[in-house]
């Protein structure tokens, strides 16, 4: 088993965000958001389970109409 399996780098973590490598090193600055990450030496790598969680945690449901249960 490769120690890095499930790992991502900040490029590849931004592309999944939809952010960019500069919003994710001000997230990890400031601990803007609960997005853990893994950090040896200079090197930082997100996990991909705490990306998968960090985007369940976001989800934001939208208010159902009360017209959308009328016949």
């Amino acid at each position: 088993m490769n120690s890095n399996e499930g790992l991502c780098t900040p490029v590849e973590a931004s592309q999944i965000l939809g952010v960019t490598t500069h919003t994710l090193a001000v997230w990890r600055c400031e601990k803007r958001y609960n997005l853990p990450y893994v950090k040896v030496g200079r090197l930082v790598r997100y996990r991909r389970s705490d990306i998968s969680a960090f985007i369940e945690r976001s989800l934001q449901a939208e208010p159902v109409s009360p017209c959308a249960f009328q016949a």
